[in-house]
């Protein structure tokens, strides 16, 4: 091994000594030969108007006239300029965790505001502010219900985003936590075989809605019938769709999850996004990151507080109910101000725009004779079927200027010729129209 270590050679013996190893490499066993490396050869450094040449070389490889009809989880929003403005602010863009809340009152009150709209937005009783991203968002709502309720088995719907089920998997791996995913009926939810999985030792179900193919649901019966069984029921939803659809709280959901990318954050490469979480009263104290609330001070005057912050920098390891060491404090301002110039009507009329773009295109989409639109209720998001291979078919429209739509065979074995295709707010009328017309060309339509 090469590089600074700050023990002494007595030191490191000492240690290894304690966990019952021989030396440093031994730690590493664990990783095959072929994923080691073994030089990391490391250029040497350019001065600053050679570097700035060198990133802009590498950006131009990037296509940024490529027309965005991929969704997935992740969508192309339009994000007014005031939500680019305001978040760059250096009281905001630069402000870190509170840990002393009292000098702390901007950022309190943002993070205030945030916890607000998303209860509003979802019709349950508390959020948090906030975590990672959608998939780790549902992770901490699954380990809400286990410690709820001391029970290890959680039911999901294949519906639910694959990628989100993954996160899911890869933070369970380690606990005793058994997780059935149910099959679909095509793109549809198999209600009926849920219930027959819901028994007494799950803790959670989850469902999705609308779910990855885009089919939009109401589980409300569903969830009755798992509360019955003392089964918490987990949503996850996507945010621009509450403008229209039902919300978790309607539909008698205890646990509500969502990526938040959707409320002002870009697709920029996967990241920095948002993890929203809103729960029932009854799981208050079993949800992980902060509670802001709201109080007034010694002088009446109005003020904020961490009324809650159960994370293992504040409290003992043991009691503490996640180790999420970021409140996510900035994407959730982006989320704040893209609401507050919104509003209430400017948000409905939003969703109202991607629903009726997506109907539109799939009315265009029906004299295409090779082409089968996957039937039921849909937001701004639906499934195509064709007779081959979707990712071929994407691959060809990229060529000819448009992101067509996501490849449900990138998930889903069975579903190689199923294409995913969202329509948001930004998608006008032509590029639509143009779409459709290569499309069909392609397909030899």
């Amino acid at each position: 091994m090469s590089g600074f270590i700050p023990h002494t050679e007595e030191e490191i013996i000492q240690m290894l000594n304690v966990i019952g190893v021989n030396k440093i490499e031994d730690l590493f066993l664990d990783i095959p030969e072929n994923l080691k490396t073994k030089n990391f050869n490391i250029p040497d450094g350019l001065d600053e108007i050679e570097l700035e040449k060198k990133v802009k070389n590498l950006a131009k490889k990037n296509r940024s006239d490529i027309i965005n009809f991929a969704g997935g989880g992740y969508y192309d929003h339009f994000i007014p300029a005031a939500v680019d403005v305001i978040s760059s602010r250096s009281e905001f863009y630069t402000a870190y965790t509170p840990y002393q809340p009292e000098a702390s009152q901007g950022t309190l009150q943002a993070i205030f505001e945030y916890q607000t709209m998303i209860t509003g937005l979802t019709g349950l009783d508390y959020s948090n502010a906030s975590l990672y991203d959608g998939g780790t968002a549902l992770y901490e709502a699954i380990a809400i219900t286990v410690r709820t309720n001391n029970r290890s088995k959680v039911i999901i719907d294949k519906g639910v985003n694959p990628l989100f089920r993954k996160i899911v998997k890869t933070y369970s791996i380690n606990l005793p936590l058994k997780i059935i995913e149910v099959d679909l009926k095509d793109v549809y939810t198999d209600r009926e075989k849920i219930k027959e999985l819901l028994d007494d030792e799950t803790a959670a179900l989850v469902v999705q809605n609308p779910n990855f193919f885009g089919i939009v649901e109401d589980f409300e019966d569903l969830f009755i019938f798992a509360k019955q069984k003392n089964i918490s029921a987990i949503l996850v939803f996507y945010p621009v769709s509450l403008g229209i659809l039902k919300t978790p709280g309607e539909m008698k959901a205890d646990i509500a999850v969502a990526e938040g990318q959707s409320l002002g954050l870009p697709l920029c490469f996967g990241g920095p996004y948002l993890g929203i979480i809103a729960v029932d009263k009854k799981y208050l104290r079993k949800m992980p990151g902060r509670i802001v609330g709201e109080t007034i001070d010694k002088e009446g005057r109005k003020a904020y507080v961490l009324t809650l912050q159960a994370r293992e920098q504040h409290i003992r390891r043991e009691k503490a109910t996640s180790n999420i060491c970021s409140n996510q404090a900035l994407c959730a301002l982006r989320a704040v101000v893209f609401l507050s110039l919104y509003g209430k009507n400017g948000f409905r009329e939003l969703a109202l725009k991607n629903f009726e773009n997506a109907e539109y295109l799939k009315e265009k989409f029906s004299d295409i004779k090779n082409l089968k639109i996957k039937q039921g209720q849909t937001f701004n998001e639906f499934t195509i079927e064709i007779k081959e291979d979707a990712f071929n078919i994407v691959k060809e429209l990229i060529r000819k200027g448009f992101f067509g739509g996501l490849p449900a065979g990138l998930f889903f074995e069975d579903k190689k010729n199923y294409l995913i295709i969202s329509v948001t707010e930004k998608r006008t009328k032509d590029e639509i129209d143009t779409f459709y017309k290569i499309l069909k060309e392609i397909l030899k339509g």
